[in-house]
């Protein structure tokens, strides 16, 4: 856990379960309907789901195939019935023609937290999924994301947290180009570990990601002078990540 000056640190009773849940998440490779299927969430927190979801679909004016296809697949990873099925959907409608969120739309969810906080994490990592579908969220997606998840009565920042997870995880993939790092933040996402993550895990990813691009390695290689500048550069950025995470650990020391 980072510390407290940069951001509060979680009940205890959230942060644990939330913890387990992050790590699930990775395991499924960042798919929330594996996430779904293996994990318990009520048929009482469903609607309230689908309804967020609609709501964040609708945050740009317009709710994109890509968010229809997301709510479906989340539909059949639940198993719902027929019956199921339309009332998610007419949720879903519902929360695409919210201008703002109602006070009680997450009242189950928010009880649930004092003593069950998973279905709460579940929904909020649905949402956050939602979120950046297209990549890295716009802020009307990230603001009503972040909307739909103080409803339910979790903190703001277990979003930071999920999207951190993403941006480590997913985002990066698709980087064409690597800038140098100037934050702890930046030098985590290149690293392709999380703020979250152990300074021993975070040594073991830059050793990871280092080892696919040393020269020593890919002089044993066929590549082009072009793939072998770009892994130099590669290299060189992610020795300034881990440089930046060392100088970080240092000063928390």
């Amino acid at each position: 856990m980072v510390d407290s000056t940069e951001q509060p640190l979680l009940p205890a009773r959230i942060e644990a379960e939330f913890t387990s849940l992050l790590r699930e998440l990775s395991s499924c490779g960042h798919q929330t309907s594996t996430l779904l299927e293996r994990t318990r969430l009520p048929g009482w927190c469903r609607l309230p789901l689908f309804y967020f979801l609609g709501y964040v679909a609708k945050a740009e004016g317009r709710v994109s195939e890509a968010d229809i296809r997301y709510a479906e697949g989340l539909i059949k990873a639940l198993k719902l019935s027929q019956r199921q099925r339309r009332r998610a959907i007419n949720w879903f409608q519902r929360g695409k023609s919210a201008e703002q969120l109602p006070g009680l739309r997450g009242l189950s969810l928010r009880l649930s937290n004092r003593i069950w906080p998973a279905p709460a994490l579940i929904v909020a990592i649905c949402l956050c999924h939602a979120a950046q579908l297209m990549g890295r969220p716009g802020k009307q997606r990230r603001y009503r994301c972040e909307d739909a998840i103080d409803q339910i009565g979790l903190p703001v920042a277990v979003s930071d947290d999920i999207f951190d997870s993403y941006a480590s995880k997913v985002w990066i993939r698709h980087a064409e180009n690597l800038a140098k790092p100037t934050s702890y933040e930046q030098a985590c996402e290149l690293l392709g570990v999380t703020r979250r993550d152990a300074l021993i895990d975070i040594k073991r990813a830059y050793k990871k990601k280092v080892s696919g691009c040393h020269p020593d390695k890919l002089a044993q290689q066929q590549v082009s002078n072009e793939e072998r500048a770009l892994a130099k550069e590669r290299l060189l950025r992610y020795q300034q990540a881990w440089e930046l995470v060392k100088r970080r650990h240092r000063a928390l020391r």
